[in-house]
């Protein structure tokens, strides 16, 4: 998830996205899917005074229609907020305060110069059954400790999909399930994993 190409393509080349970011992590790492609620028109909630995506999106969740699913979306993106719009590593935002002073010095050839230091950024965030992250470090470790089997399952259904040129349906299950019980010791190895699959009736019969 921390590749240049899925963090560029998850921005839109000016800024970053938590909430394009969060999707993609969402559905691509752990299958779940947010359809977006039916019946309820585009919001423009006030974001004047907002400097930073977190602080917008912090005033967008304040709306009771809006988080019941940022809430679900908004912390894995977070924790890819120290990428950039091309996949480059940062601390700051380019992005600073409004008021803030200048840092001003003399530089080696005797002129003067000032800049501002941008926002720090904030990678942190807290998921919905409050397991929280302080980084992208700590969001890698959560998922490995907690959601193993769920990036497993959904490589396997993935897998299935692509294999078979069909999704997955509800009598499927079973048999994923029987793949994963199967390469769970040898920690959901990839080639295991697809040694699985085309063994199973699940690819020979569908």
């Amino acid at each position: 998830m921390t590749q240049a190409s899925i963090l560029k393509v998850t921005a839109n080349g000016t800024t970053t996205s938590p909430v394009i970011r969060g999707v993609w992590i969402m559905e691509r790492i752990l299958g779940f899917h947010t359809a977006p609620p039916g019946g309820v028109p585009a919001l423009e909630p006030d974001i004047r005074g907002a400097v930073t995506i977190r602080q917008q999106l912090d005033r967008h969740r304040a709306d009771p229609v809006c988080a019941s699913c940022h809430r679900k979306i908004d912390p894995p993106g977070f924790a890819l907020e120290s990428f950039d719009v091309m996949g480059g590593w940062r601390d700051r935002y380019r992005a600073f305060a409004e008021n803030a002073k200048p840092e001003a010095g003399i530089g080696l050839s005797g002129q003067p110069f000032a800049f501002h230091h941008g926002l720090p950024v904030d990678a942190a965030g807290a998921l919905v059954d409050g397991r929280s992250f302080k980084d992208i470090r700590e969001f890698k470790q959560l998922l490995l400790d907690h959601e193993e089997r769920t990036v497993a399952r959904n490589i396997v259904s993935q897998l299935v999909i692509y294999g078979t040129g069909a999704p997955i349906g509800f009598s499927d299950r079973k048999q994923v399930e029987e793949i994963l019980d199967h390469t769970r010791n040898s920690g959901y190895g990839l080639r295991d994993m697809v040694h699985g699959i085309v063994e199973s009736d699940l690819f020979l019969n569908k």
